[in-house]
């Protein structure tokens, strides 16, 4: 007899065992598959990542913390009005374009495309002088060794010096990203950054009003044409508007903006990096 009840508690343990591991693992691919509702929270972060980069805004998934998968990344860098020390500096980069709207709780939780559901990680960094790719490319480095970030879903974004800064880092890092909005960008196009750009096989949507009278609309009609010149495997994109002065990243960063169905975040969202490309 007790022999036959040991046997039974045993049975019973497995099976609870069992079923406890299986109730884990389902809870497991249950939360990570729980879109977001809740605004993503966006809070100063002062680090010295190099010598021009002293912190950052970084905006996560509200639910971050409860998941275990990996996130789109997108990096917005700002114009040449927000340089600053990144700590009590960091304000300035938290005012305008997307950590703008983020600040204002008007960013979307989640963006759904081509039936899956994504929410990114957005960080926004505060220079201390004009950056060079490199210093992005540092940033990347740094969060990349902090965050659950999908490598395959990497985009830059920015307003005029930060517009600028984004051609130029596509075309010196052009197999780490995927896809990049410049706004108003303050960098003359080139054949060879074209190049770099097209090959790269970099999704491109650049924003610019015809009479920005501060940074010329040439720069970016010219980045445009030169890289569809190329016959490039995804053609390069603009979106000109008659009007408007420099502020072209106020409408463009507003995700109820759409072309075709999309904001600029969901157009982001279709274009990922192939392993090994």
């Amino acid at each position: 007899m007790n022999t036959l009840l040991r046997s039974i508690t045993l049975a019973a343990i497995v099976l609870t065992t069992v079923s406890a591991c299986s109730k884990s693992k389902l809870d497991g691919a249950s939360v990570n598959e729980v879109p977001e509702t809740l605004p993503p929270v966006q809070k100063p972060v002062s680090v010295n990542v190099n010598s021009n980069v002293g912190g950052y805004m970084e905006s996560l998934p509200a639910r971050y913390d409860s998941t275990t998968k990996t996130y789109p990344l997108l990096i917005f860098i700002h114009g040449v009005g927000e340089l600053g020390n990144g700590t009590t500096d960091l304000w300035k980069v938290a005012g305008l374009g997307t950590p703008g709207y983020i600040k204002q709780q008007k960013f979307p939780a989640s963006f759904t495309v081509n039936g899956k559901t994504f929410s990114f990680i957005v960080v926004s960094p505060q220079f201390k002088t004009w950056p060079s790719s490199a210093d992005v490319d540092a940033l990347i480095t740094h969060l990349q060794g902090k965050y659950r970030i999908d490598a395959e879903r990497i985009y830059v974004s920015g307003l005029s010096m930060g517009g600028g800064v984004t051609w130029d880092y596509a075309a010196a890092y052009n197999s780490k990203i995927a896809a990049i909005v410049p706004l108003c960008g303050a960098a003359g196009p080139s054949d060879a950054k074209a190049n770099k750009i097209a090959t790269g096989k970099i999704a491109v949507w650049a924003f610019h009003n015809e009479d920005d009278g501060t940074v010329t609309v040439n720069n970016t009609k010219g980045f445009v044409n030169r890289i569809n010149a190329l016959a490039p495997a995804i053609l390069a994109r603009m979106t000109l508007w008659p009007t408007g002065g420099h502020d072209a990243w106020t409408k463009a960063t507003n995700p109820e903006y759409k072309e075709n169905g999309m904001n600029m975040y969901e157009w982001m969202l279709q274009y990922k990096r192939a392993a090994g490309q």
